[in-house]
């Protein structure tokens, strides 16, 4: 039976998305890598694969820090692996693109997948996470909890997601894709992230929701939303769909 591979729709979607450089990436960029060295502490991390990897503003964070040797990179945007390529990212070994849910890699040929603000935008989600297990002896996956009582009736695709998860659904997706769940954490977006968008205000914003998460965690991401990341062990024999 033919995998399936991403449509000409999302596809389209991405094509030129990485045209230009964003600043917004870059800042979103050092929480992101904190978070993957934080919940990686104890497991080997030497040869590390992202998928997803955008214009690479993750991999030169974690290279800058000497988080790993070798790292790898795949995209279905072109105009992403132009922008990796354009960075000059220490120990970057090779990235290319690919079709979306087949990874062009050998079993367990990595330590470390990560999978950062990647699942939300898949359409076959289940394939990547399969495939994310057989490649890796660790996957690490970041979300947005966007399913929320603010979420909208009727779906819009403003910036490429078409999957929403709760706390608790996003970690059912991976343990159903037998990925065996060792730390999961939810958080707020970094402080610098809010003053970037909306200044002062963001900054009282970011203090509010912290307050809520900590004092009301389950009514906070019912109500906002914050992101959840997760550090999984893989199966050591593959299970494909």
């Amino acid at each position: 039976m033919r995998k399936p591979s991403i449509s000409n729709s999302q596809q389209a979607f991405y094509n030129d998305y990485y045209d230009d450089a964003s600043e917004w990436r870059s800042i979103g960029a050092l929480a992101k890598a904190e978070n993957i060295i934080n919940l990686s502490r104890g497991i080997l991390h030497k040869k590390i694969l992202e998928i997803g990897a955008g214009d690479g503003s993750i991999l030169k964070r974690l290279s800058e820090l000497n988080f790993g040797d070798e790292y790898y990179a795949v995209e279905i945007s072109y105009s992403a692996v132009k922008a990796m390529i354009k960075k000059s990212i220490s120990g970057l070994v090779d990235c290319k693109v690919f079709d979306g849910s087949t990874l062009p890699f050998e079993d367990k040929q990595f330590d470390l997948v990560i999978l950062s603000h990647v699942v939300e935008h898949l359409e076959f989600p289940r394939q990547l996470l399969y495939e994310a297990g057989r490649v890796a002896h660790f996957v690490f996956v970041e979300v947005p909890l966007e399913d929320t009582i603010n979420l909208p009736r009727n779906y819009e695709n403003k910036i490429g997601h078409i999957n929403f998860y709760s706390p608790a659904t996003i970690r059912y997706l991976l343990e159903s894709c037998h990925l065996q769940i060792i730390k999961q954490t939810v958080f707020n977006m970094s402080k610098e992230s809010f003053i970037f968008r909306n200044g002062k205000k963001g900054l009282i914003d970011y203090f509010i929701k912290e307050a809520a998460l900590l004092a009301f965690p389950f009514l906070a991401t019912r109500v906002w939303t914050y992101h959840s990341a997760m550090i999984c062990r893989s199966p050591e024999i593959s299970t494909k769909l």
